[in-house]
C-alpha cells in the first residue's frame, strides 16, 4: 500500500494492521513542521510560494495527511526577529497567528493532528487554554500545544508585562501554566449519558506566577485535552518534558547523542509515575533527496547556498560578533576583530561555549578550507541531517528509532516546492514495506496516532 491511500477506510481489519510491528521492528512517528523564520523560511516572491497565504499552509497539511503524518507543527514568533536594530529580510511578509492558521486547517484535513507554537512567557493560562481547547473541540481531537518560553526582552515589549523573564523563571512559569491549562481543561467533566459535552465546574489555581478563578467555557474534546509538545535540551528543560510533555522535540545531531537524550529522558519518567511510551521523543530533522547519493550531495550543497545569502551571512556573523558588520565583502575573510559578548543577544553565539569560542571555530575553519564569510556561514548553519537517495534515508531513519535514538521525527521540508510531497511519494512507502510506519490512520485523535494514553480527569 502507498502513502497516497485515501484514510476515509478504516475498517476494523484496518485498525489491526496499522499498529502492526513488521519482523518485530518499532514502528516510527512522522510529522512536519512548517517553516519558520530561519534558514529554512518560505521567502515571499520566492518559488516556493507564499509563508502568508492560507494555500502555503493548506498545501503542506494536505501533503502531511496523505502521508499519514501524527500531526503539523506551526512555527510562530510574536515578534519578528531584529538585528542592530532593522527586522531582518525574510521577516517582512509577517508572520500569521499559529492557532487561527490552525482552525482553517481543520476544516480541510481529516484526521492531521495541528500543532501550534505558544509562548508561556507572555500569554495567560485562561486566554491560551481556551483558544487551545477550542481548536481541540473543532478538530475532534487533533490539537497539540507546543510550549515555548523566551527571554527575550525585545519580544516581551509587545505585552502589558514586558520585560523578560530569567532562564530558571521561564521554566517554572512554563510548568505552572501547562499545569494550570490542565486544571482547566478537566474543569469539564466527560461526557455522560444526559450530558453529551460533560457539566463545567468551578476551577481555581493558587501559585507563584497564577491566582485564577472562574468557569472554563469549552467542554472536553474525544482526546481529553490537547496534546503537549515541548523542546529544550537543558537541565531544567529535560526534567520539564519528563514531568509534563507527551512529546519531546530533540535537537541531537550524532546517533550517540542522540541515544543517550532518550535514555536520560525516558528514565526521568518513573519518578512522575509515568512509562517510557507515555513519552514520544521525536528530533527535528532536515533532508534532501536524489536519485543517487551523490545527486543529493550536489542538491543539498546548491540548497545550502541558496538558504544563505549575502545578506544573510552577514547578519549570521553579526549575531555571533555583535557588531555591525555590515561594510564587510561577505565573499572576503571573517573579521580580525573579536566579538563583544556583551552585545550578543540570545540568538546569537551564546550557545556552544559562547561567541568567543563560536568565533575561534570559525576562523579555524576558515583558515583550513580557505572559506569567505558566506563560505563559513553555510558550513557551519546550513545544513541537512539526511541526504541520500529515498532507501538511503528510509534506512537511516528506522535505524535510528531501532537503536532509541529517537521515537520518530519531526520533518522540515527543504525551502523548495514539493519537498514534502517528495518524501510523501518516495521515503513513506519504503518505510511502510519494512513494516515500520502505518498504512493508514488507526484513530481519529491525534493521542491515538501517537499512540499516547488519553489524560485521566481530574476534575
Amino acid at each position: 500500500m502507498t502513502a497516497g491511500r485515501s484514510t476515509t477506510d478504516r475498517g476494523a481489519s484496518g485498525r489491526a494492521a496499522a499498529g502492526r510491528e513488521g519482523d518485530g521492528r518499532r514502528t516510527l512517528h512522522l510529522a512536519a513542521r512548517f517553516p519558520g523564520a530561519d534558514s529554512t523560511t518560505v521567502r515571499a516572491g520566492s518559488r516556493t510560494g507564499s509563508p502568508i497565504e492560507f494555500s502555503s499552509f493548506e498545501r503542506l497539511a494536505r501533503t502531511a495527511e496523505r502521508g499519514l503524518f501524527d500531526f503539523l507543527l506551526l512555527a510562530d514568533e510574536p515578534r519578528p526577529y531584529e538585528q542592530q536594530g532593522p527586522v531582518h529580510d525574510p521577516d517582512l511578509a509577517g508572520r500569521p497567528e499559529s492557532i487561527t492558521v490552525l482552525n482553517a486547517l481543520a476544516a480541510v484535513t481529516d484526521r492531521l493532528g495541528l500543532a501550534a507554537t505558544a509562548n508561556a512567557a507572555f500569554y495567560e493560562p485562561f486566554e491560551l487554554a481556551r483558544r487551545l481547547a477550542t481548536l481541540d473541540r473543532l478538530s475532534e481531537g487533533r490539537a497539540a500545544w507546543h510550549v515555548v518560553t523566551s527571554c527575550d526582552a525585545v519580544t516581551g515589549q509587545n505585552f502589558r508585562r514586558g520585560g523578560y523573564l530569567d532562564r530558571a523563571d521561564r521554566h517554572t512559569r512554563a510548568a505552572e501554566f501547562v499545569a494550570t491549562a490542565r486544571e482547566l481543561w478537566d474543569s469539564w467533566t466527560p461526557a455522560a449519558p444526559g450530558a453529551p459535552y460533560g457539566v463545567p465546574r468551578p476551577f481555581a489555581h493558587t501559585g507563584r506566577h497564577f491566582a485564577i478563578e472562574g468557569e472554563f467555557t469549552v467542554p472536553r474534546s474525544p482526546q481529553g485535552h490537547p496534546v503537549v509538545i515541548q523542546a529544550g535540551d537543558s537541565e531544567e528543560g529535560r526534567e520539564f518534558a519528563a514531568s509534563a510533555a507527551d512529546v519531546v522535540l530533540g535537537r541531537h545531531t550524532t546517533p550517540e547523542a542522540g541515544r543517550a537524550f532518550y535514555a536520560d529522558v525516558k528514565a526521568r519518567l518513573a519518578r512522575y509515575g509515568r512509562r517510557p511510551g507515555d513519552l514520544k521523543i521525536m528530533p527535528g530533522v532536515t533532508y534532501v533527496l536524489g536519485d543517487t547519493d551523490a545527486e543529493a550531495q550536489e542538491r543539498a550543497a546548491g540548497i545550502r547556498r541558496q538558504q544563505v545569502s549575502p545578506r544573510d551571512a552577514l547578519l549570521a556573523l553579526e549575531r555571533v560578533w555583535g557588531r555591525d558588520l555590515s561594510a564587510y565583502d561577505p565573499d572576503g575573510p571573517l573579521p580580525d576583530a573579536d566579538p563583544d559578548p556583551a552585545a550578543v543577544t540570545g540568538r546569537g553565539g551564546t550557545a556552544d561555549g559562547g561567541p568567543l569560542a563560536v568565533a575561534a571555530r570559525w576562523r579555524a575553519l576558515s583558515e583550513a578550507k580557505g572559506l569567505s564569510i558566506r563560505d563559513t556561514v553555510v558550513e557551519t548553519t546550513a545544513r541537512q541531517s539526511f541526504i541520500g537517495t529515498p532507501l538511503t534515508v528510509a534506512e537511516a531513519l528506522d535505524t535510528l528509532v531501532r537503536q532509541e535514538a529517537a521515537d520518530g521525527f519531526l520533518l522540515v521540508p527543504p525551502p523548495v516546492p514539493g519537498g514534502l510531497d517528495d518524501f510523501v511519494d518516495r521515503v513513506v512507502p519504503l518505510l511502510q514495506e519494512r513494516g515500520v510506519f502505518r498504512t493508514e490512520y488507526a484513530g481519529t485523535t491525534l493521542r491515538s496516532h501517537l499512540g499516547l494514553p488519553d489524560p485521566v480527569w481530574k476534575g
